[in-house]
């Protein structure tokens, strides 16, 4: 694990220590909306796009200053967005629960909770917010923590977005049950973004999951690279959130990424069974 993840989940340890002051959150809580995160992912014959509401990153800094999360994720509907992605961390990425709650009370897509859940009570806090799906980083859960917070999100009617970034993380991935695997093609060590992480495991995830390639995704040929590795969609950040501020450009940027989805079995290899 490496220092700056280290440093995030001790973070993260004293907020759910807090949390677990909030009697509210203790109790399992049934999410009660019906859209479905997962099923977005492979809708119609283009990339779906998961559009991220991110004020800022860890090594971007500051994204997006006039940062207006409902707004944002408004016009990311508008323009096609499959689902919204909010981050949800105060300390690293400027975002808050606050911010997701919000966006659902004006959007209808299915909605993810990213951040980095270490908890059970995280997961009844997304619920409670609105969320239709929660990130589970298997870097950030070693041993059986990957599966219980998998098998716990699904009992609260979450989807679960498992993430990895290694060949040697998707066995562990896999036999977690993900609705949705995401590939990150960020080295959370040194930050370093390479889109062939997501060309090279592609080739070992089972054709009938759903993944998604995250991030350094800019500019359509990343899309099209993306797509011929077989993914069925994008979650994409820094790149919309810098348009924000600007309708067209914003719009434009949406339409050049829906790249044509390409057949999964052209990509995949069945190498790690589900």
């Amino acid at each position: 694990m490496s220092e700056f993840l280290s440093k995030i989940l001790e973070t993260k340890q004293i907020e759910v220590d807090a949390l677990r002051h909030r009697k509210e959150l203790m109790e399992p809580a049934v999410r009660t909306s019906q859209a479905g995160f997962a099923a977005s992912i492979r809708t119609g014959a283009q990339l779906s796009i998961v559009a991220e509401v991110k004020k800022a990153s860890p090594s971007k800094g500051l994204i997006q200053p006039n940062f207006n999360p409902v707004a944002t994720a408004t016009l990311y509907e508008a323009y096609g967005a499959a689902a919204i992605s909010v981050l949800t961390d105060e300390q690293y990425f400027q975002g808050s629960i606050e911010d997701l709650a919000a966006v659902r009370e004006q959007v209808k897509a299915p909605i993810l909770r990213k951040d980095f859940i270490i908890d059970e009570v995280q997961i009844h806090e997304a619920v409670a917010a609105g969320a239709d799906a929660v990130l589970l980083i298997c870097a950030a859960l070693p041993g059986d923590r990957l599966h219980e917070l998998a098998d716990h999100a699904k009992d609260c009617g979450l989807d679960v977005l498992i993430e990895v970034h290694r060949e040697g993380e998707l066995e562990a991935a896999v036999s977690a049950g993900p609705s949705v695997l995401g590939i990150n093609n960020r080295d959370l060590k040194s930050f370093h973004v390479d889109l062939g992480v997501t060309e090279q495991v592609m080739k070992l995830v089972p054709s009938d999951l759903p993944v998604i390639a995250e991030s350094g995704i800019k500019t359509p040929d990343d899309a099209k690279r993306m797509a011929a590795a077989g993914v069925d969609g994008l979650l994409v950040g820094e790149s919309l959130m810098r348009q924000a501020a600007s309708d067209r450009q914003l719009k434009d940027l949406f339409a050049s990424l829906q790249q044509p989805r390409q057949s999964q079995l052209s990509a995949r290899t069945d190498g790690v069974q589900r």
